[in-house]
Order: C-alpha cells, then structure tokens, then sequence
C-alpha cells in the first residue's frame, strides 16, 4: 500500500514544491524544477524508504530553503 500511496503523492508534492518556488523566489517554473533537483532535498524526497514524502508541501518548503540557506538538509525528527 506504501509503494502506490508513495507514486501517487511524489508528482503532487513536487507540483506544490515547485509552485511554492516561483511564488516565493520570482524564478520560472524550468528554474524552479532545476532547483529543487539538484537539492539533497528532492534526493531525499523520490526515495520512498526516507518516508519524506509523507510530509506537507509547506514543511517540505521549509525544509528546502533551510537547505539552501545553510547548506545542511536537517529532518525533523517524529
């Protein structure tokens, strides 16, 4: 049940990813999708076993820019 859970949501959390990084940063959507895939993020996110996928658009966000701010990609731990 993961497996498929996992497939269907990757696209929609990185379509919201993806918005939130035009609106936020004022890039186009090519430089948006080239940001968030050469982010440790995004590495982390289409790997089903790190169960980042399960978090929401804005806490994935967050995450994203801590990353690009510091360079660390730190998980909340649950």
């Amino acid at each position: 049940m993961e497996k498929s859970m996992f497939t269907a949501l990757l696209p929609i959390l990185i379509g919201g990813l993806v918005i939130m990084i035009i609106d936020e940063t004022n890039v186009d959507e090519n430089s948006a999708f080239e940001k968030l895939y050469s982010s440790k993020l995004y590495e982390y996110l289409e790997s089903e076993e790190t169960k980042v996928w399960t978090y929401s658009v804005p806490l994935l966000f967050s995450l994203y820019q801590e990353e690009l701010a510091t360079g660390i990609l730190e998980l909340p731990e649950y």
